[in-house]
Order: C-alpha cells, then structure tokens, then sequence
C-alpha cells in the first residue's frame, strides 16, 4: 500500500493518505474499461433521429402517369424513395442506446482507471483549494497550479463543498465532480485527479473490497 501527501490551500504537506492497493493498485483491463467506457457513451445518446419513411411523407397520393404506354417505368408514387422529396428506405428510428453494465464491471473499470493514474502519479488529494467564506476563482485556480500542473484536471468533491463548486465551476481546464458520479470516462478525460479529503474517503469507501456490492 502506497501513501501520498495530502496538501494544503498553499501547496504544502498537511498530512497524508494510504491508496488502498485493491482500489490504487488493480490491474489495468483495457477491454473492461473500453467496454464500460462505450456503454457510458452509448447511454448519453438521446436516440431521437427520426426519418420518414414513404409511407409518412405528405403528399403523392396520386399515380403520376398511367401504368401502360407511356414507355417509363410504372410508378405508384412520388413519394417512393427514388423520387426527390421522396421517403427514406430503412432509415434511423427513435430508439434506446443505452447498454447493461453490470455494477461490479463498472466498479473494476473505475478502481482500473484510478491504479492508471496513481502509476503515473496524478492522482492527488488536498484537504482544501479556498480559504474563507468567499468563493474565489482566481485563488482556487492557484491554489490548483500549486498541486499540480496539468493542462486539465477532474476535481473530485464533496457533494456539500458549495465553497469549492462556486470557485471552480467556471474554469475551463477543470471539471467538477461529486465524490458519488466519479466514473472511469471522466478519469481517463483529464490528465490528473484531485480529490478533496471529504471526497476522496467516500470514494476509497465506495470502492473498497466490502463497498464491492453497492459500487
């Protein structure tokens, strides 16, 4: 089991944090994590495409020219799909992308994706980015470059650290996620992983070997 610091506001060492070797130190599945990571995408499509068929396109009742004489192909409509302004033969339908994954692979992605970047330590806990009462984005921007000096970073927090949320909501290079929607997608998007002290317990406690059952 390694251990990391836990820094502080100002950059500096206010404690430290074990990284459980089954959640910080699991073997990296490449197919699992593709695969959770696919259906997570899968899930986020509204599946709300729609294309008429002939059948649903307005007008062409009416045969365009008679059957026999005329030396061209017998039609039935224009609205068949060889027309312009014609239906769509087998086009998308409203439907549900979404994929089952099961609880325990979503977990063993996640606790993957999480061993990848402690490997390469980005992976950083801090017990704090605003002093005050006041949130402030430019200091909470500071405090961040302090700990890191990645071009994009996950922050990870406490679902309750309003102070934290308003500081950084707005920054482009960082997104913001409850200790509860952490996700392996998320985690591979941004370069390091800051968790807060708060978030980074509910997380090791979510994902722990006896948390396995409700992950």
């Amino acid at each position: 089991m390694s251990t990391i610091d836990v820094l502080d506001a100002s950059g500096a060492k206010a404690g430290s944090v074990d990284l459980p070797e089954d959640i910080f130190g699991s073997k990296v599945n490449i197919p699992l994590i593709h695969q959770v990571v696919v259906a997570q995408l899968a899930a986020r499509r509204q599946g709300t495409h729609k294309a008429k068929t002939r059948g649903e396109v307005s007008g062409g009742g009416k045969k365009p020219y008679r059957q026999k004489g005329t030396g061209r192909a017998r039609q039935g409509s224009t609205r068949a799909p060889q027309f312009t302004g014609g239906g769509t033969v087998h086009g998308p339908v409203p439907r549900d992308y979404s994929q089952r994954t099961p609880k325990k692979m979503k977990a063993a992605a996640l606790r993957g994706a999480l061993s990848d970047r402690a490997n390469g330590g980005r992976v950083h806990v801090v017990s704090g980015l605003v002093t005050g009462d006041t949130p402030k984005t430019k200091a909470a921007l500071e405090s961040l470059r302090k700990i890191t000096q990645a071009r994009s970073v996950l922050v990870v927090v406490d679902e309750g650290d309003e102070l934290t949320w308003l500081s950084l909501r707005n920054a482009p290079e960082v997104h913001l996620l409850d200790a509860g929607q952490l996700n392996t997608y998320d985690v591979l998007c941004y370069d390091d992983v800051v968790f807060t002290q708060e978030a980074y317990d509910q997380v090791v406690a979510r994902l722990s070997k006896s948390g396995k059952e409700d992950a």
